[in-house]
């Protein structure tokens, strides 16, 4: 059980981590990050460092693998935010 349990949080750790992919779409649409808080996402980017750190430390593939999926996701994310952030 632990082991099915551990599996469907890290696919659906990975479905969150792919989730900015939805804001990045946004952006693009819109050629502004205006609304978008770049801030939001550096909070979230060092959480995801921490979280692959500790899973490192750990040597825990559930926790290595979205981690590092999420940490990629989001500098695309402040990467394609920081392109866009210009008035109108």
């Amino acid at each position: 059980m632990e082991s099915a349990l551990a599996f469907a949080a890290a696919t659906w750790a990975i479905a969150m981590a792919l989730g900015p992919l939805l804001q990045i779409k946004k952006i693009v649409q819109h050629k502004s990050s205006l609304t978008i808080s770049i801030g939001y996402f550096l909070v979230l980017f060092v959480g995801f460092l921490l979280w692959l750190a500790y899973g490192i430390a750990a040597d825990n593939l559930a926790l290595i693998i979205p981690n590092t999926v999420a940490a990629v996701v989001i500098v695309v994310t402040i990467l394609v935010a920081m392109r866009y952030r210009r008035a109108g």
